[in-house]
């Protein structure tokens, strides 16, 4: 119990290293993860409207708000977890420096985990608090559910971004990852259109962790609860972030040592 708690300290001193230089710049972090969605949420929600019929009971902005709080924490956890991550790796040696100290390979990962779930966290709750400012969300209440949710979710996608940096050599590499796995991963979610009338593509996606997380948020945003269904994509999504999570950290764990 003891070394445990010990690795958590050790952890949480990556994730204060990552907030003092996060921090420096904090308005030019922020901006770019907050306004994809918002853009997004005006150009095809308030643009297109008016030209799409109700979506199970939902006008078009109410059916995309859920989904543009899972892409802040689809791109938050992966960019900070990939090209992020490499730039600390590569350029920087910050991980070389560190395994100098009793922090090791194990902290090092899962102080990256930790940081990228929180600020996930406050992302998807800042999106969730604007949604409700602007009545899309059926829900009020989800406010206090995106924040969790996206606390979980950003530990898969994190995973997808320590792999990338595990596997790519060389930083344009991630130009790839993104084009062959993080964009189809948001756009085949159910976050622009609904796909249980599609059974080819409701079967695929069931294999993205992403996927589960943006049904989680719709859940909540929406008001529309099962417990069957609760069961089913939380499950599915935190298997998700246990395996990705520790094959990550072994991939990181070579990676680092070498």
């Amino acid at each position: 119990m003891s070394d445990l708690l010990g690795s958590v300290r050790l952890a949480w001193s990556v994730v204060v290293r990552n907030w003092v230089v996060y921090r420096k710049d904090f308005i030019a972090n922020i901006s770019p993860t907050l306004a994809d969605p918002a853009l997004m949420l005006t150009a095809l929600g308030m643009g297109l409207s008016p030209f799409i019929s109700s979506i199970h009971g939902l006008s078009y902005s109410q059916y995309l708000a859920p989904g543009m709080a899972a892409t802040t924490v689809l791109f938050t956890a992966f960019f900070e977890c990939s090209y992020g991550f490499y730039v600390r790796m590569t350029f920087e040696s910050v991980f070389k420096a560190m395994l100098t100290t009793p922090i090791g390979t194990g902290e090092v990962v899962l102080g990256e985990f930790i940081w990228v779930s929180i600020r996930a966290a406050l992302m998807a709750g800042g999106v969730g608090i604007v949604l409700e400012l602007l009545s899309l969300l059926p829900n009020p209440w989800a406010v206090f559910l995106f924040p969790l949710i996206g606390a979980m979710l950003a530990i898969p996608c994190g995973a997808i971004g320590l792999l990338a940096s595990s596997y790519v050599r060389n930083i344009n590499q991630f130009q790839t990852v993104y084009s062959f796995i993080i964009a189809p991963l948001y756009f085949i979610s159910g976050t622009f259109f609904p796909l249980n009338d599609r059974p080819v593509l409701g079967a695929l996606v069931q294999v993205s962790p992403f996927f589960h997380g943006v049904s989680l948020l719709q859940m909540a945003a929406w008001n529309q609860f099962s417990p069957e269904r609760i069961a089913y994509h939380l499950s599915v999504m935190l298997s998700y972030a246990l395996i990705l999570g520790l094959w990550s950290l072994a991939r990181i764990r070579k990676k680092l040592i070498n």
